[in-house]
């Protein structure tokens, strides 16, 4: 199904198809005494607050071309926030090409593109382990879109708006809709990988594997950061503070760290 802007599919009536995109990103860090874990969760609790994560949504929202007409928020005691934005259809425009395209969507400078009723939320989890210093921060964004555009299009946005070490995504494209003649269609646009939605220089940047299911129109993809350098998973310091035995001692626990939530599973330490 390969289409053009001027090959847009004429439905009958609304287009019933639900697009659904789960972005969950997590940052590590190497918190050695309990002081530089209460610092770095309150750094991240300022950081990924509820109003900017409201604000975050909010560009989100402008990409896919959807009217906010609620939000609700909620920073959490101790540590945590969250914010969900019922969207209604936006002002009817002309659709521009590249809604049509497997490539990276806009940054929120100058965007309007076409949506239906839907949903955009956002909860996020700060934790730590509790014997080995380390504290992660995971940010979970679902965005859900009945109508044309593709909910892939806030992913480039989305990206730029986290620090992260690892990102996995989950997109599917569920229920059906019908053309005039009748026919259900399960899909829309074509797609061939979440990865052709995300920019070159963004992916030269991570390890990428592709988990699909094409013939359910089901899409993944995890991302892991290439280059490690220890500086950038310190609280408060820089590695030469540290020996060079302690270096190599948090690298490994930080590095394992990553590969159990890349690979989502337990692994075991080499002796």
């Amino acid at each position: 199904m390969t289409l053009t802007p001027e090959q847009r599919i004429q439905l009958h009536g609304f287009n019933n198809l639900t697009k659904s995109l789960s972005f969950n990103m997590y940052d590590i860090c190497y918190t050695k005494t309990k002081e530089e874990r209460e610092a770095y969760i309150e750094y991240i609790d300022e950081q990924y607050n509820a109003d900017r994560l409201t604000h975050i949504l909010k560009n989100v929202s402008d990409i896919i071309g959807a009217h906010v007409l609620n939000v609700a928020q909620q920073d959490y005691v101790p540590q945590g926030a969250s914010v969900t934005m019922l969207v209604s259809e936006g002002p009817i425009v002309e659709v521009p090409e590249e809604s049509f395209d497997e490539s990276p969507g806009p940054l929120p400078d100058n965007v309007v593109m076409q949506l239906d009723k839907s949903h955009i939320t956002v909860h996020t989890y700060p934790e730590f382990h509790p014997s080995e210093g380390i504290s992660t921060f995971r940010a979970d964004i679902d965005v859900s879109t009945c109508g044309e555009i593709s909910p892939l299009k806030a992913l480039h946005y989305l990206i730029h708006s986290f620090d992260t070490d690892i990102m996995i995504m989950d997109y599917r494209v569920r229920g059906f809709t019908r053309d005039t003649s009748g026919r259900k269609l399960f899909i829309d646009h074509e797609i061939s990988s979440i990865q052709n939605y995300i920019p070159d220089e963004i992916k030269s940047g991570f390890d990428m594997i592709d988990v699909n299911v094409y013939q359910e129109n089901i899409f993944h993809t995890k991302c892991k950061l290439k280059d490690f350098d220890l500086d950038n998973y310190l609280f408060g310091y820089t590695k030469d503070k540290l020996s060079r035995a302690e270096q190599q001692e948090i690298t490994e626990w930080l590095k394992l760290e990553m590969d159990e939530i890349y690979y989502g599973k337990n692994i075991n330490r080499s002796p």
